[in-house]
């Protein structure tokens, strides 16, 4: 059911004050990243920061990617997220995760070692091959109508 995919270690946090990411639950769809962290670091509002993880990971698997993404409740409670909205982790990059994090919130948020800043999920990749044409060869109901163009609310 599972794959196993190598984590290296690359802080000596971890494994002292830092645990791997895990899942929190059998149903868990992604595991949590902690801040890999000497000491508090403090978000203001409308700030950004990369925030360590410690780990790098190894997927062997091209038909694999990480994607990081924001905790709901740390976004819901202080308006900490993921800044990109996503963070995507190639199959092939070795090096240690980091997390951008901003604060959408109105009061500084202070990120302390070890806390969970993010989720890390992995989900398959299709990698397609595109080309210029003149016209598309099908035709569909919707055409190029963009937003709101299929009239449901």
């Amino acid at each position: 059911m599972f794959r196993r995919i190598e984590a290296r270690i690359v802080s000596p946090l971890l494994g002292n004050k830092i645990d791997l990411p895990s899942y929190a639950t059998e149903g868990s769809a992604a595991m949590d990243l902690r801040a890999c962290l000497e000491e508090p670091v403090t978000l203001p509002p409308s700030g950004r920061i990369l925030v360590k993880t410690g780990i790098a990971i190894n997927m062997m698997d091209p038909s694999l990617v990480a994607i990081v993404a924001s905790r709901s409740g740390l976004s819901l409670k202080h308006g900490i997220r993921v800044s990109q909205g996503i963070g995507v982790i190639d199959a092939d990059y070795h090096g240690e995760i980091g997390v951008i994090l901003s604060n959408d919130g109105t009061e500084a948020y202070t990120i302390e070692p070890g806390e969970r800043i993010a989720q890390l999920m992995f989900q398959p990749v299709v990698q397609v091959g595109l080309s210029f044409v003149e016209k598309f060869s099908t035709e569909t109901e919707r055409g190029t109508g963009g937003f709101g163009s299929t009239g449901k609310s």
